[in-house]
């Protein structure tokens, strides 16, 4: 089914479309929750409200601002980290490291193979210990620039120098591959 149809299809509130949504994209969005949310089972309740949510503001979807999928992972996305953020999930949760990040992921979602074929690992590995702990709280665990320099006292300019600095790292050497 070509994206296009999909969206009409979604926005008819057709059921077989719905269907083959969930039957394409249920794998590739829920390993997006995955990444944030290590508990299997709080992770399968995000990942279904935001496939409920995808469906029914399906309408809110604008095709010149990019794709379907980038739409759909976005809102799974936001949804794990605000769920990483609520009362409900502990402090505690947010303690797996980098390695727990590019190795635990589960093999049933099938991205551990995709993760290590683009060279995931290895990117991160190039960037310096400082670097790698930033891009890890914030881009793997959901914490935010503000919420990395309250909780481990790193001046909020140096925070975001870090991630400037790691993300010209990974640039150049996704530019290499």
């Amino acid at each position: 089914m070509q994206e296009e149809q999909l969206i009409e299809g979604l926005r008819a509130k057709d059921r077989k479309t719905t269907e083959y949504l969930y039957e394409k994209y249920s794998r590739a969005l829920f390993s997006v929750i995955s990444r944030i949310i290590s508990d299997p089972d709080i992770a399968e309740e995000i990942f279904h409200d935001s496939f409920i949510k995808i469906t029914r503001k399906i309408d809110s979807y604008e095709e010149s601002k990019g794709r379907l999928y980038t739409w759909m992972a976005n809102i799974c996305r936001n949804s794990a980290i605000d769920k990483l953020r609520s009362k409900e999930i502990s402090q505690s949760a947010k303690t797996n490291g980098i390695d727990d990040f590019v190795y635990g992921l589960e093999s049933q979602s099938g991205t551990m193979e995709q993760v290590e074929a683009i060279g995931v690992k290895e990117l991160i590995n190039n960037l310096n210990q400082d670097q790698r702990f930033i891009i890890d709280h914030i881009y793997f665990k959901g914490y935010t620039h503000s919420e990395v320099s309250e909780e481990y006292d790193i001046p909020l300019g140096t925070v975001k120098s870090r991630v400037r600095a790691a993300l010209q790292v990974l640039k150049k050497n996704l530019d290499r591959i």
